[in-house]
């Protein structure tokens, strides 16, 4: 079961404006004239403030060629981040209060998409997943290791899964049902050499 981190993206438009008074009447013509001209905006790099000129936002495209919005709390800490890869992957990343990243949500360029979840530490704890032809699995990982310790999937024709690794992430125990409904155990030693199971039989044999 592999795990493939993937990136989620979106857009920031902000527009805005005021005139009044008798100051309107004299300007209007050349607002109008301006407005005309200044319908888009085109930049690399914007940056978002509050009323106390802190810096809560960054939307930019970045020197891998990525578009790149990044949104901080009220303390300047980088709590999301929306990206579109140059190759066309996207992702939504979350960070907690203490700057470590916990959560991403994306879909690669390959078309994989999924759910990545992060400890305490920084390592990888879960990873949900699906690719393009519907095969789907959910993987769980030590979190002192960011190995992986259990894997469930289910094929593109709905044959179920499920795998039990070592502390050094090798496959030890399968556990499976055929497309047929036979279902199959396998046992493996450190070496990954398949030692003891059960072997799916046809459903025609006693």
């Amino acid at each position: 079961m592999k795990n493939r981190q993937n990136w989620l993206y979106a857009i920031l438009a902000l527009v805005g404006g005021f005139i009044g008074g008798t100051v309107a009447a004299e300007i209007a013509p050349v607002v109008a004239l301006a407005a005309g001209h200044v319908r888009s905006v085109k930049a690399e790099h914007f940056i978002l403030v509050d009323k106390a000129g802190a810096q809560r936002g960054v939307m930019e495209v970045t020197q891998w060629g990525s578009a790149d919005l990044g949104l901080m709390d009220g303390s300047g800490r980088n709590r999301a981040e929306f990206r579109v890869s140059k190759d066309g992957g996207t992702a939504v990343v979350f960070w907690n209060q203490t700057g470590r990243r916990r959560v991403i949500i994306g879909q690669s360029a390959s078309g994989r998409s999924g759910i990545a979840i992060y400890g305490s530490n920084r390592r990888q704890i879960a990873t949900l997943s699906a690719t393009e032809s519907d095969e789907s699995s959910l993987t769980l990982y030590d979190p002192t290791t960011g190995r992986a310790r259990v894997g469930l999937g289910v094929t593109a024709t709905g044959a179920p899964a499920l795998a039990f690794f070592d502390e050094n992430g090798r496959d030890r125990l399968e556990l499976s049902i055929g497309a047929k409904g036979n279902p199959g155990i396998a046992l493996a030693d450190e070496s990954g050499k398949t030692i003891s199971g059960l072997p799916q039989r046809p459903a025609s044999q006693p």
